[in-house]
């Protein structure tokens, strides 16, 4: 008799052969210095016997020996009662004598069966939160860390980190104000670039549909990551306080300016800060923020350019101070609805006046 044929017997796992193996055991060999040893040996090995196992395990234990062998003792019907005699007797040698060696395994069974749920627990243990259209959001996370997400972003991350690294996905922008762990850094994925943090203030913004990935460090350091082909991570740079860095994903080109960076991160406060902002960028942002469609209608107007600081502004009075401030005139065309019910986002056309 071994462990693992015990352990197959449990789990109703054996071969006819292998559980023949098993019940003459049982029978034969269970009493003798070799089965007293295997049951000595374990009992001597476990601690604490009770916490390792309840009452309510225990019968349960039972239970699966006693299906085992009632299954057996019926495909059986009709042969000898000594048949039946040695199936009864092992069903009290496995009750009483083994219960010890049965623990064991049982306890082992039902530890493996833990990690198994530790690591499935790991792999759905996953929250997702959405900054929806027109609101920011604020995120706390478990390792007292803090989130806050612009228009239309979302984060994704475990309800409790596990491993050597925090790891976060991010889509979209995000303000990040990170809980201080030496041991433990703080990582934000945004599939083409890592930002790799210990405990610092930092915004990352990496909007699916931009080709550009945008870093910008108010306090401590962190470190810019790029995902290789191959799967692995190589360090491009870091950033110091006051520096903002602009990745490019398709050239891989990177810009680097520092100072001036609260129009970077005055979103989070619900100022929409422009400096010298082309209309087209100016129409992006506004499209992003308020979930409409705003588009340029006339090349003339391109070059046109915005300074201004938009404090919660309603959509309509930010489109109206842009015709007084410049030559431009606005279309706004209602929401259309859909064949299954739902509607298109409002369309807004800027032309030349």
């Amino acid at each position: 008799m071994t462990k693992e044929l015990l352990f197959k017997f449990l789990n109703d796992q054996c071969s006819e052969k292998e559980l023949n193996e098993v019940i003459l055991w049982f029978k034969i060999n269970s009493f003798n210095e070799g089965g007293k040893k295997l049951i000595y040996q374990d009992w001597k090995s476990q601690k604490d016997l009770e916490k390792i196992m309840s009452q309510d395990k225990a019968d349960i234990l039972l239970d699966k020996i006693h299906h085992q062998i009632n299954l057996r003792e019926k495909s059986k019907i009709g042969q000898v009662k000594a048949s039946t005699r040695i199936i009864t007797w092992a069903t009290r040698a496995a009750a009483i004598l083994l219960f010890p060696v049965l623990i064991f395994l049982f306890y082992k069974m039902d530890d493996y069966s833990s990690k198994i749920s530790e690591l499935s627990l790991q792999l759905v243990d996953s929250l997702e939160v959405i900054a929806p259209v027109g609101s920011r959001t604020v995120v706390q996370l478990s390792d007292g860390s803090e989130v806050n997400l612009n228009y239309g972003s979302k984060i994704k991350y475990p309800q409790h980190f596990s491993g050597k690294s925090r790891e976060v996905v991010l889509t979209g922008e995000g303000y990040f104000d990170v809980a201080r762990n030496p041991d433990k850094p703080f990582v934000v994925k945004t599939g083409k670039l890592n930002v790799r943090a210990v405990g610092t203030e930092f915004n990352v913004k990496a909007y699916p549909e931009d080709a550009n990935i945008k870093t910008t460090l108010v306090e401590g350091k962190v470190f810019m990551e790029k995902i290789l082909k191959d799967g692995t991570i190589q360090t491009i740079g870091s950033l110091i306080p006051g520096q903002h860095v602009n990745y490019n994903i398709e050239t891989e080109e990177i810009e680097s300016t520092r100072g001036e960076i609260e129009k970077y991160i005055a979103w989070k406060d619900g100022k929409l800060i422009f400096e010298n902002e082309p209309i087209t960028g100016v129409a992006k942002q506004l499209s992003r923020m308020f979930n409409v469609d705003i588009e340029i209608g006339d090349k003339s107007i391109t070059d046109l350019t915005y300074t201004v600081t938009f404090i919660d502004e309603p959509l309509f009075q930010i489109l109206n101070l842009m015709t007084i401030a410049t030559p431009v005139k606005y279309k706004a065309f209602p929401r259309e609805k859909m064949p299954d019910g739902t509607f298109t986002k409002q369309k807004i056309i800027f032309e030349k006046r």
